[in-house]
């Protein structure tokens, strides 16, 4: 299998609470056009930069059964298992929405 082309992305999104989504995702391409997710990043904050959690794949807690993914939330980290963007839009649209009514 050889790599044809690695991208990656780059994105911010801040929502209408003030809130930021900070987006990093590593993607390669093979020559059959298998795409594969190499490392990512979902940081999600608060107006005033405070973490609301963070889902990644750095290798960093081997402790963990699902290593190398985990989830920082406040003051911690816990297992996890690897989100999509629309797994991460949806956690925060339940965090922003919460108690109300759509």
């Amino acid at each position: 299998m050889t790599i044809r082309k690695t991208t990656v992305f780059d994105a911010q999104v801040r929502f209408h609470n003030g809130s930021i989504l900070l987006i990093n995702e590593q993607i390669k391409v093979t020559e059959n056009r298998n795409v594969q997710r190499v490392k990512y990043v979902f940081h999600y904050q608060s107006i005033d930069s405070r973490l609301i959690f963070r889902y990644d794949n750095s290798p960093h807690y081997p402790h963990l059964a699902t290593f190398p993914v985990h989830k920082h939330i406040v003051n911690s980290v816990i297992e996890a298992e690897p989100p999509d963007l629309a797994d991460v839009l949806h956690e925060i649209d339940t965090i922003i929405y919460a108690g109300t009514t759509k």
